[in-house]
């Protein structure tokens, strides 16, 4: 099963880098598998540490596929990081084990810290599209145009019928995402 988050991991100067992840759980490790490149890979592997945040805020989501990734933070408890401060909650990562691969290394960390903050009280229809549009924007590179759109067509129903202010903004962002990445693809987008 895939669970989706947002992780934080720590830039070389110090500041969060925020990104949605999907993570797995296997025999008590949390396996986090970047694409390479990545920032977040990068900084896995270079300071072994990451948190796991759990969030209801779309807006996190879309924001940091689309160049939006200051979001208010805290310093972890156990290690060297960064927690959402919008995290409903939030688990601290060491690294414990690294299965390389050239496209997608599989990254092993051990659970060192935990909290609640707030109760999730679900996902609205609304935010589930967001979701999923979001990971759509993540893969543009690599779906086929008729695929996005259809799945868009389906997801816009659930915008339609549920969304709140936040998720109706965090939709804008991704739809601009494809708009800029299909202009750029016809050369609509050069000077």
């Amino acid at each position: 099963m895939i669970y989706e988050c947002i992780i934080t991991t720590t830039n070389t100067d110090g500041s969060a880098h925020i990104a949605p992840f999907g993570i797995r759980e296997r025999e008590g490790s949390v396996l986090i598998s970047p694409f390479r490149p990545s920032s977040s890979l990068d900084n896995l592997l270079r300071t072994g540490h990451a948190v796991v945040n759990a969030t209801d805020d779309v807006r996190i989501f879309a924001g940091s596929l689309t160049g939006r990734r200051d979001w208010p933070v805290f310093k972890a408890q156990q290690i060297e990081g960064w927690v959402l401060q919008a995290a409903l909650s939030h688990r601290e990562l060491v690294l414990e084990a690294v299965h390389d691969n050239d496209i997608r290394p599989e990254l092993c960390f051990r659970v060192v810290h935990e909290a609640i903050h707030a109760p999730f009280k679900g996902f609205n229809r609304a935010q589930a599209a967001v979701l999923e549009a979001a990971v759509l924007v993540s893969r543009l590179h690599m779906l086929p145009p008729d695929k996005i759109d259809s799945e868009l067509r389906y997801l816009t129903i659930a915008m339609d019928k549920t969304a709140g202010e936040q998720e109706k903004l965090a939709w804008t962002w991704l739809m601009e995402k494809i708009e800029n990445f299909r202009a750029e693809l016809s050369g609509e987008n050069q000077a």
